[in-house]
């Protein structure tokens, strides 16, 4: 897979033979989305409002941060979410609650790291409506859900559909797979209510976000911090199994830290003989990667610890659709 990466950001000579498998996978997903469009596919409507957070694209554009930061700042306005997640990686099956001391092996490490921020409630499942139902009745304070993934979900009706893009990569190629990145066409850019940017420049109509943290706390205790001059004294070797650890990589190198950096594949599950890296002095990971290294942790491991920095107009849009649909805000 990472071979393949390579060329969706480029035009190779191996195009000739993706272009044709593109264009069969653009027929399918647009086929696919016509039939639930004409009602000859059913969708679910819920009884409580539905934000999307996705992407269009593969790969890791900060979907998880984003979806914290806007159920944080909708409790601040009143409201009540629920975090639905498909729990990609976990082996769970059905539909249940994740709880902050499961294992990222169960319910996969998105929804753990979620979990453990203790925002609101955060389910899991593959059928994200069924899902949703059982979370309802499970929760019937709670009043929006937010979908973490699931923009081609079409089964789950949805009142606001948000589409997070990296800033720095945005669309590669603009080729749909397995030509390029994308498992939408950019056209599909044109029916969401927003298009939210994480980090580079936003282009005219589309909202800001950043990642921001400084904070490194210790994943055996969490109440234990370092600060970056305390670890720039260290031989730090740095691990991320994100999307694009490369963002990770130059975050630590904007925070004044030389790394020995180890990218590692999304949703990578560690072992403790592959991270017991020689004569390192402290080990620095995502949350999200922390989440499956608590097990076997030591005092060298440190976790930085980042949130979604957004544009305040976004959550006004989002409480705007919510009371256009019938929804009270406060």
């Amino acid at each position: 897979m990472q071979g393949l990466q390579y060329h969706w950001y480029r035009i190779t000579p191996l195009h000739l033979i993706l272009w044709p498998l593109s264009i069969l996978f653009a027929v399918l997903a647009a086929s696919r989305r016509a039939l639930y469009r004409l009602g000859i596919l059913s969708s679910h409507h819920l009884p409580v409002p539905v934000i999307i957070v996705g992407n269009i694209s593969v790969g890791g554009t900060g979907k998880t941060p984003l979806t914290l930061a806007l159920a944080a700042q909708l409790v601040q306005h009143g409201k009540q979410p629920l975090i639905i997640s498909r729990g990609y990686g976990g082996t769970a099956s059905g539909s249940l609650a994740v709880d902050r001391n499961a294992s990222a092996a169960s319910c996969g490490d998105e929804p753990l790291l979620m979990a453990k921020r203790g925002i609101c409630p955060v389910w899991i499942g593959r059928d994200r409506v069924a899902t949703a139902l059982a979370a309802l009745q499970a929760h019937p304070e709670c009043d929006v859900i937010l979908s973490d993934d699931g923009l081609q979900h079409y089964r789950l009706q949805r009142d606001v559909e948000l589409v997070v893009v990296d800033g720095i990569r945005r669309f590669g190629n603009q080729q749909l797979l397995p030509a390029g990145p994308l498992r939408e066409s950019v056209t599909r850019l044109d029916s969401v209510d927003a298009v939210v940017v994480n980090g580079g420049t936003p282009l005219s109509g589309e909202y800001a976000m950043q990642l921001a943290g400084s904070r490194f706390y210790n994943l055996l205790d969490p109440t234990r911090t370092i600060t970056t001059q305390e670890l720039q004294g260290l031989r730090c070797h740095a691990v991320a199994g994100i999307g694009n650890p490369q963002r990770y990589f130059d975050t630590l190198h904007g925070l004044g830290l030389d790394c020995v950096n180890h990218p590692y594949p999304d949703h990578h599950a560690y072992t403790a003989a592959e991270l017991d890296y020689a004569a390192c002095e402290a080990l620095l990971l995502t949350e999200k990667d922390a989440v499956k290294c608590a097990t076997f942790a030591d005092a060298r491991y440190w976790v930085l610890r980042v949130d979604a920095q957004i544009d305040p107009a976004l959550i006004a849009l989002i409480l705007r659709k919510m009371q256009k649909h019938g929804c009270e805000t406060a």
